[in-house]
């Protein structure tokens, strides 16, 4: 039960990507609180299971799918993963994403820029073509997780991917509405994320990389209308809004759960 008693998605299976951590945990415990059956897809077996472990521990039905969501065969592995667990899939959270690399774009060699669109376009652009066949029986509901990054600083080829994810949505909803699918995105800022159980890079900062991580996190701090970052629990709630019934009629939406803007109380002291 989730602390707000709400129990929307009772009977609803919901495939969540990067499951492991981060805003797709979050996102894969509160689906599971609201009585959804979980599968946790993401590449690393370990997290992945211990994930899984964590929300049998709560109570939840879940299962680990295990596939490289960079390619058409991991998502297709996935669900078909989580049809043959479950018997249908009712939900898609399209969360599997994230920068490697933060510096500004001439400074990005060729093969990061591929691993960067690799890790945040190619996941949910495979994903939602392999759940749909799974969807259009009964309708569904996707939610993708995008980014405020669309407009930012030192990370150009994750931008880039998140804006084409709000096109994605925005333009499958129009296809998907006779189906009775729908398809939303939220698109987070800051948002503190504890350590990841995958880490993004596997060595560790030059001096340099060092520096810009530090002007990009000054950005990121400076950035949002609230003086602190989202919780991963708070991105979870929207997500799971638009996944249950209550956003029966929501389709083709971008929620910006990461709104920027210039706090009053910056210029101006508190108001009162």
């Amino acid at each position: 039960m989730n602390h707000h008693g709400c129990r929307r998605l009772v009977d609803k299976v919901a495939v969540v990507t990067g499951a492991a951590q981060g805003i797709g945990l979050a996102a894969a415990q509160r689906l599971g609180r609201e009585g959804a059956r979980v599968v946790v897809a993401d590449k690393a077996a370990g997290p992945a299971n211990e994930a899984v472990a964590s929300l049998k521990a709560e109570g939840i039905e879940a299962i680990a799918a295990l596939g490289d969501l960079a390619t058409y065969t991991g998502a297709q592995e996935i669900m078909q993963a989580a049809h043959a667990a479950f018997g249908k899939i009712d939900i898609l959270v399209n969360n599997v994403g994230g920068t490697i690399w933060k510096k500004p774009f001439w400074h990005y060699a060729e093969e990061e820029i591929v691993a960067e669109v690799d890790r945040s376009f190619w996941p949910p652009l495979w994903c939602c073509r392999a759940v749909v066949p799974y969807m259009q029986e009964h309708g569904g509901a996707i939610v993708n997780v995008g980014s405020n990054a669309t407009m930012g600083i030192y990370r150009i080829p994750y931008s880039a991917s998140k804006g084409a994810v709000v096109a994605l949505t925005t333009s499958l909803a129009v296809e998907l509405a006779d189906f009775n699918i729908r398809v939303n995105c939220v698109a987070p800022g800051n948002t503190a994320v504890t350590q990841r159980a995958t880490p993004r890079l596997d060595r560790p900062l030059s001096a340099q990389e060092e520096a810009w991580n530090r002007e990009f996190y000054e950005y990121v701090n400076e950035e949002g209308l609230f003086d602190r970052p989202a919780t991963c629990d708070e991105q979870a709630s929207v997500i799971a809004f638009l996944a249950s019934d209550d956003a029966s009629y929501v389709t083709g939406q971008l929620i910006d759960t990461g709104r920027r803007g210039m706090r009053i109380s910056k210029i101006a002291g508190k108001v009162s």
